[in-house]
């Protein structure tokens, strides 16, 4: 099957946790998130523009952060206007981005990106509380 975020063609790395069965592969994760993604998960300052064409729009911490508890790896952020970081992972020389959709034709830039952490996205509550409804329900949809 054909994916369109980037680096879909190379996400070949495996789980360093067994929390979701059957989440085997970034595409497996993308497929279940494709489910779950909704207008709650998406940023506050985006949920008027969030739509089911667009389920992509404004998850990139959340499922950044999430795809590292499941894949292990680094997450990283490209700069973007208004001083906000869009969220990516990098696994070994893995680069992916399951959230890159949400720009349609414009190309990011994956290289020289700063290292992103959690606990300084989660320390907006909001956030934290995004990621782990997102979290809950992938559980729920791995134990079917």
């Amino acid at each position: 099957m054909k994916y369109n975020f980037y680096g879909w063609e190379t996400a070949q790395v495996s789980p360093v946790s067994n929390e979701y069965k059957g989440i085997d592969s970034p595409h497996k994760l993308y497929d279940a998130l494709t489910d779950i993604w909704c207008e709650y998960t998406c940023a506050p300052r985006l949920r008027e523009k969030w739509s089911k064409d667009n389920v992509t729009l404004g998850q990139c911490s959340i499922t950044a952060f999430l795809a590292q508890d499941i894949f292990g790896g680094k997450v990283f952020g490209i700069l973007r206007p208004g001083g906000n970081y869009h969220c990516y992972n990098v696994i070994g020389d893995v680069v992916f981005d399951l959230t890159s959709e949400q720009f349609g034709d414009e190309k990011l830039d994956y290289t020289d990106n700063l290292e992103q952490f959690r606990e300084v996205h989660f320390s907006k509550a909001e956030k934290l509380e995004r990621y782990e409804y997102l979290r809950s329900k992938l559980k729920e949809v791995s134990e079917e």
